[in-house]
């Protein structure tokens, strides 16, 4: 019986070794995240991104109103 008591102790050692290992390596990982987070943040007042604009070519901004007819008895039909 106190092998098997030995046994457990161990095992439970080496579970909580584990876990501990894994519950550092994740604190570790968050907290360098946030602070890159923050540096880049910081950087990024600096060092703006410049944004692309994009126009989109074709795109119809009038409506005939037959078509407007279609899609109000389109959505009429899809309610009820």
């Amino acid at each position: 019986m106190s092998e098997f008591l030995l046994h457990l102790k161990e095992g439970l050692v080496l579970l909580a070794i584990g876990m501990g290992v894994v519950f550092s390596f994740l604190f570790i990982m968050v907290v360098s995240m946030n602070a890159m987070s923050i540096f880049i943040k910081w950087l990024n007042k600096f060092f703006p991104e410049e944004l692309d604009i994009v126009e989109k070519k074709g795109s119809k901004k009038n409506v005939s109103e037959d078509e407007a007819i279609a899609v109000a008895i389109a959505v009429a039909n899809a309610q009820g």
